[in-house]
């Protein structure tokens, strides 16, 4: 079985409905993951994404804020949506193809503009929520599972546009760089993304306060794709579709891909 996934912060679902649509109508994902839809799930607009084939949703919504979906043209079970940090948010869930792979749809906090916890509650709820995300890798080891999502750090330095600028830049700070490696290393997951791509500069995002974003290029690769040992070897194709930050109203994040053969 051999299925492609994406994964996309569409900051709002329904603002963005048609750029939804204009990606599975193009690219045709068998699986697409999306983070930041700003919508309770009964207001998602799944009529019209079934229209194209993708009967499947697995959510967490909330008004306005944050929120997580898995849509699907294969058949997928709900199987689990972890609240981390207890901070009450809609930021994960989890679906589990009929090949028993698990996908994980992950949100993490941002950590607002100072990367101290002292001054900056949001920055610690960051901490705080990988810190779970990595104990429950530890408790639980995960299998014949994949992880995507808007993780929103950067942690290599070919991830972001100046290494050097970015180091007490929210998203690319050593310390929450370590506090996603642990994460990584608890579910020994690979990053799919970097073992198709290893080399050179590699960006999902890029600021709205860009006036030419595409020109400056400042981008930063805070979206990924990861899969447990067990068949990261049989992901391919990896690759970040940036001309869809270039769409009109776009969100800042492009949509990242793999294949993988099951």
């Amino acid at each position: 079985m051999s299925f492609t996934l994406a994964t996309w912060n569409i900051n709002s679902v329904r603002l963005r409905e048609g750029l939804v649509a204009r990606l599975m109508t193009e690219e045709a994902p068998d699986v697409l993951c999306l983070q930041e839809c700003k919508s309770p799930v009964d207001k998602i607009p799944l009529s019209a994404f079934q229209a194209l084939g993708y009967n499947y949703m697995v959510a967490r919504g909330q008004k306005g804020y944050n929120g997580v979906a898995i849509l699907s043209k294969l058949p997928m079970e709900e199987v689990g949506a972890l609240d981390h940090a207890q901070l009450g948010h809609a930021r994960h869930i989890a679906g589990r193809l009929e090949n028993g792979v698990i996908v994980h749809n992950f949100y993490v906090p941002a950590g607002g503009d100072k990367p101290d916890r002292e001054i900056n509650e949001k920055f610690g709820q960051k901490l705080d929520y990988l810190t779970d995300m990595r104990d429950a890798f530890r408790t639980e080891a995960p299998e014949k599972a994949i992880l995507v999502g808007d993780l929103n750090i950067a942690p290599r330095e070919d991830d972001v546009w100046n290494h050097k600028q970015l180091l007490k830049i929210v998203s690319h700070t050593p310390i929450e760089v370590d506090h996603l490696a642990a994460v990584q290393e608890a579910g020994k997951w690979v990053d799919v993304t970097r073992a198709d791509i290893p080399e050179g500069q590699l960006y999902s995002w890029w600021s709205y306060r860009s006036p030419n974003w595409d020109a400056a290029d400042k981008g930063r690769r805070l979206d990924h794709i990861w899969a447990t040992p067990d068949i990261a070897n049989a992901a391919h194709g990896s690759r970040i579709l940036r001309p869809v930050r270039g769409w009109e109203q776009p969100s800042d994040h492009a949509p990242v891909f793999a294949t993988f053969d099951l």
